[in-house]
């Protein structure tokens, strides 16, 4: 006969199959690549929208001037008020964070009076493209 106390004991679940493990673990690398993809679409999506709207200037002066817009733009996600910074302090900003200085002192000065002049060459915009695309790039990614 059995003693009408019963002692009571702790329900215990049985361990996880190996099969929930793997859904898991795939479920994360979904979620892994989807972020991947997405990053990489806006990234693209960033980079066509630079390219196109120098692509759309017709001259050299309007070319730096969709260029310095744009950097003026993307600053914002830097600092609020860093697209009313002027001459050499906005120079200095877009300086900031960088190991050599692209802006104040290399071919991106040409951001500062470049827009204005008519004797701008080809060669001078190409450069300043390389730099503000590269610097555009970094703030839109952030």
């Amino acid at each position: 006969m059995q003693d009408p106390l019963l002692k009571l004991r702790d329900i215990h679940q049985p361990p996880p199959g190996w099969w929930v493990v793997a859904a898991v673990l795939l479920l994360a690398i979904a979620v892994a690549t989807w972020f991947a993809w997405r990053r990489r679409q806006r990234r693209r999506a960033i980079e066509q929208l630079f390219d196109q709207t120098i692509e759309r200037a017709e001259t050299p002066g309007a070319k730096i001037a969709a260029m310095s817009e744009l950097l003026r733009r993307a600053s914002r996600r830097i600092d609020p008020d860093a697209d009313k910074l002027q001459g050499e302090a906005w120079l200095r900003f877009l300086d900031r964070g960088l190991k050599v200085p692209m802006f104040a002192a290399g071919v991106g000065s040409t951001l500062r009076d470049g827009g204005f002049r008519r004797d701008v060459s080809g060669l001078e915009v190409d450069g300043l493209r390389e730099v503000t695309r590269a610097r555009f790039l970094d703030w839109m990614d952030r």
